[in-house]
């Protein structure tokens, strides 16, 4: 290993067996993560019957809370101390909690009362979500940059990173549904499925924490403490921070409103349940390829650029499926195009907020990776939520009539059709629009070698 250090600084050279061990944890938390901003609601109102309008007000309120267990889950990583480090040990104590809570989700009690029902999920979904998937993510976001400082081996760690988080969210997807067929397509089916899943996922997280290692230790940062006000302050002053949350909140409102309402797409709009799988997957696989160009394209362009000019393509990309919007040919290939353009800002959001955290401690003098990353994610898991509340609210308003067990299509009220079909057509103009609004104003790539050269002065003094 290569390992450089510049006064506090650690700029150290990972080895690729590392960053893909690291990569394969974000792997494993989209597995669950992508079953429940994807087919959840689909096998709540289609499997169990649940009204969809109390389902995405559970997930709303779910995700408020979520939001305020970031924040503490951030401060108790600060404050995390035992022999793996403050973030990696995480991974170790999540990973069972992670695979048993992914399945209770799919355990509701048969037989019962809508009331009984809506209460189980209410506990369950705030069990995986608000505790559980938070103390596990959380860290693991956090450790990246604990694992290096260097900005470069940051970028392609997070690359690869996501160019590994949406096999999570393929796999769920695309074979989710084949495999609940297979299975007897029935409750059962789901429960049987998503263990086949969540021991995917354990077994990931356990080479995730095996392989990964935590070097960056500033003590200058070690011994100062700060209060939970003055780390508050301090994120308030801190431009980029607000900007990362903002982009990956719009990442996650995207990836849940597309999430859920392809399901309903194709099963009502193109006729086939399944073809949910494929579209998700063209578009997913794309994605992965584009990110993982990534790397060779960051020096000569900017991250900042490239994820403006992704927006741009996801937006024109959509576009072009007004030509046809009930072609299951033309969803794939447009599927396609916006894969592409979303690449850049998936793979760079992650090394956004690593940034963010230096350029929080040139401007404020306190260095807060835990809180950085966990009030950044709230973006997130309150776009998701809203926009999970947003699109059950919507369905029940138009009408929408649950199914039975069996996930049997029924005829819906053309109310209901229309509005499957006009969120999924105009949701990732909207969305991305609003992506590229904010990365228009995102400046941080050019100051970032300045930033970093007066911190590494500073720091050989012993200050932050």
């Amino acid at each position: 290993m290569n390992e450089k250090k510049t006064g506090g600084d650690f700029n150290v050279k990972l080895s690729l067996g590392e960053k893909i061990s690291y990569a394969g944890g974000d792997t494993a938390c989209n597995i669950i993560f992508g079953l429940t901003t994807t087919l959840l609601t689909l096998f709540y109102t289609d499997y169990v019957g649940v009204n969809p309008a109390a389902i995405g007000m559970i997930m709303l309120v779910s995700r408020v809370f979520d939001g305020g267990s970031d924040v503490i889950m951030g401060i108790i990583t600060e404050r995390t101390h035992s022999k793996h480090g403050k973030a990696r040990p995480w991974i170790l104590w999540m990973a069972v909690p992670y695979a048993v809570s992914g399945i209770a989700l799919f355990l509701i009690p048969a037989g019962a009362s809508e009331m009984i029902k809506t209460v189980y999920i209410f506990i369950t979904y705030n069990l995986v979500t608000t505790v559980v998937y938070t103390a596990l993510n959380l860290p693991y976001g956090t450790l990246a940059s604990l694992m290096t400082r260097d900005q470069n081996e940051r970028a392609v760690t997070n690359v690869l990173r996501m160019a590994f988080s949406p096999i999570g969210r393929i796999l769920t997807t695309s074979f989710t549904l084949p495999l609940v067929g297979f299975f007897g397509n029935d409750q059962k089916a789901w429960v049987i499925t998503s263990a086949i899943f969540c021991v995917i996922a354990m077994i990931l997280l356990f080479i995730c924490f095996k392989n990964t290692k935590e070097r960056v230790h500033i003590e200058a940062a070690d011994q100062m403490k700060v209060s939970v006000k003055e780390s508050l302050l301090a994120l308030v002053h801190n431009k980029y921070w607000f900007m990362s949350l903002a982009l990956w909140g719009i990442l996650s409102v995207y990836s849940t409103v597309i999430g859920v309402d392809l399901a309903y797409y194709c099963k009502y709009i193109l006729g086939n349940q399944n073809f949910t799988g494929v579209i998700y997957a063209a578009e997913q696989g794309v994605m992965i390829a584009g990110i993982l160009i990534l790397p060779a394209l960051i020096p000569r362009f900017g991250k900042r650029n490239l994820a403006l000019a992704g927006s741009l393509i996801v937006i024109a990309g959509q576009l072009l499926f007004l030509f046809n919007p009930q072609s299951y040919g033309l969803a794939v290939a447009t599927a396609a195009v916006k894969g592409l353009g979303e690449a850049p800002l998936f793979g760079v959001i992650f090394s956004f907020i690593a940034d963010a955290v230096e350029y929080g401690q040139w401007k404020t003098h306190i260095r807060q990776e835990g809180m950085i990353f966990s009030a950044a994610s709230v973006g997130s898991k309150v776009g998701a939520g809203l926009s999970s509340a947003a699109v059950g609210a919507v369905l029940a308003a138009v009408g929408y009539i649950s199914s039975d067990s069996t996930g049997a299509a029924v005829q819906q009220p053309a109310s209901a059709v229309s509005a499957i079909s006009n969120i999924y057509i105009w949701a990732p103009v909207i969305i991305w629009g609003a992506a590229a609004v904010v990365l228009f104003f995102y400046r941080l790539d050019k100051q970032y070698t300045g930033i970093m050269e007066e911190l590494e002065e500073r720091e050989s003094r012993g200050e932050l």
